[in-house]
């Protein structure tokens, strides 16, 4: 009965209200209709067979820009990343952005009805997002070969620890082994001092930002070459990381050497200034500076000769005596006094933000990066924006993350067509 042909429909329309930053909606009636996103990629159908943070976060970064995607979870449990995080009254804070723009609905993929289900879910999108062991997904046939045959123009986008071609193919992997794996933690810290991880999700959210750039790029070429055959993009934890620190390979392979924690500069710098320094009111603010003029501003300002800090060779010589001075400068005056100072001498600064800050600051407020989103469980909560901003056609923040199969009626009924008895039916085995 799961294998009778399939209506896939996607009527589109719009449910929220933007104001000025604020996008006003209701998970409620969202729930019930097919109103979704809006943005660059309204109509591309995605399903992700992935939880957590990396493959989630690649298919949030399609759906804030209005791709339909639906975030498949076992029945009961749900994603692990419900349960992540804080809790206000007893409801988990990061799953609501971590879980927004989606529809979620529940699939036993252990079941043999449930793998039907999903290879229907495979047949409807245009993107297939996993983030499972190879092993289990050639048994439930959501490997690329399996994807391939189902769908031969459907894009895969396929996270692990290590890869699907290397020796630990099928190896557990988490995105702090990832960020350890990529160098980046071997640089991040103080010399003398334990390597330090970044503190948040770093590799897990580098990967996803990384694999929706891929699914872009890969659906780029879909749409410009007639015989576009399907892709698979196999990605590793620890390579978009990997990737970004762009001078570490080249360095050792060409000097031998290997770069070393430099504290809040940096192993490589790109000019003479880069520190983070404590004023006298307790605040920490970021100094920087990446041409040979800005370098001699800071000069001008702590009153030491121009004449010896004129070329690259002499700033980077007299990079101690720059740090120095700016570290008793910083230290004798007020935040403020530092940051007026600075602007005045056009000396590139900022204060170091906390969440508090990020809150209050102008000019996150004038770039409505902050959106304030209507929640069925908690009410008006604030979230970053739908990001980068498009100001033609923009993307937007139409619901948080979603109840536990919230969309099972929409996505199997409206959009895979099941009938109401196999939905049943389905129910009845609890697959769904």
């Amino acid at each position: 009965m799961l294998d009778r042909h399939f209506l896939v429909s996607a009527r589109w329309a719009s449910d929220g209200i933007q104001r000025g930053g604020t996008v006003v909606s209701s998970n409620d009636e969202d729930s019930g209709g097919q109103d979704g996103g809006q943005g660059q990629l309204r109509g591309l159908k995605v399903v992700e067979f992935a939880h957590v943070v990396a493959g989630p976060l690649a298919g949030s970064m399609l759906a804030d820009q209005g791709a339909d995607v639906v975030h498949v979870e076992p029945p009961g449990s749900g994603d692990a990343a419900r349960g992540m995080g804080p809790k206000k009254d007893g409801h988990p804070l990061w799953f609501k952005v971590a879980g927004r723009n989606k529809r979620s609905v529940t699939l036993d993929l252990h079941h043999e009805a449930g793998r039907a289900v999903a290879h229907r879910l495979v047949a409807w999108a245009d993107v297939v997002i996993v983030t499972l062991r190879n092993g289990r997904l050639r048994t439930w046939g959501l490997d690329w070969d399996s994807v391939h045959r189902i769908n031969p123009t459907a894009v895969l986008l396929q996270i692990s620890g290590f890869g699907a071609t290397s020796s630990l193919a099928d190896a557990p992997g988490f995105g702090k082994v990832g960020e350890a794996r990529s160098g980046v933690v071997h640089l991040t810290g103080f010399p003398e001092s334990p390597p330090v991880h970044t503190g948040f999700s770093h590799g897990d959210a580098v990967t996803g930002l990384m694999g929706a750039y891929a699914v872009l790029a890969a659906l780029h070429r879909r749409d410009n070459n007639p015989d576009f055959d399907g892709e698979w993009i196999d990605l590793a934890l620890f390579e978009p990381l990997f990737r970004l620190v762009e001078w570490q390979v080249i360095i050792h392979d060409q000097l031998g050497s290997v770069p070393e924690r430099s504290g809040n500069q940096l192993a490589v710098a790109p000019a003479a200034v880069i520190n983070t320094y404590r004023s006298s009111d307790g605040e920490w603010i970021t100094v920087t500076s990446a041409t040979l003029r800005s370098v001699r501003n800071i000069v001008r300002l702590l009153g030491l000769d121009e004449g010896l800090f004129a070329t690259a060779e002499q700033q980077l010589a007299g990079r101690e005596q720059l740090d120095e001075g700016l570290r008793t400068w910083v230290a004798e005056r007020t935040a403020a006094d530092c940051l007026a100072a600075f602007t005045g001498a056009e000396v590139v600064a900022s204060r170091v933000f906390s969440a508090a800050d990020i809150a209050d600051d102008p000019v996150y407020a004038e770039r409505e990066d902050i959106v304030t989103v209507e929640d069925a469980d908690l009410g008006p909560v604030r979230m970053q924006a739908a990001l980068p901003h498009f100001r033609r056609h923009p993307g937007r923040v139409w619901r948080t993350g979603p109840a536990l199969g919230q969309d099972n009626h929409l996505v199997y009924r409206e959009w895979l067509g099941l009938d109401e008895d196999e939905l049943a039916e389905l129910e009845q085995l609890d697959v769904v």
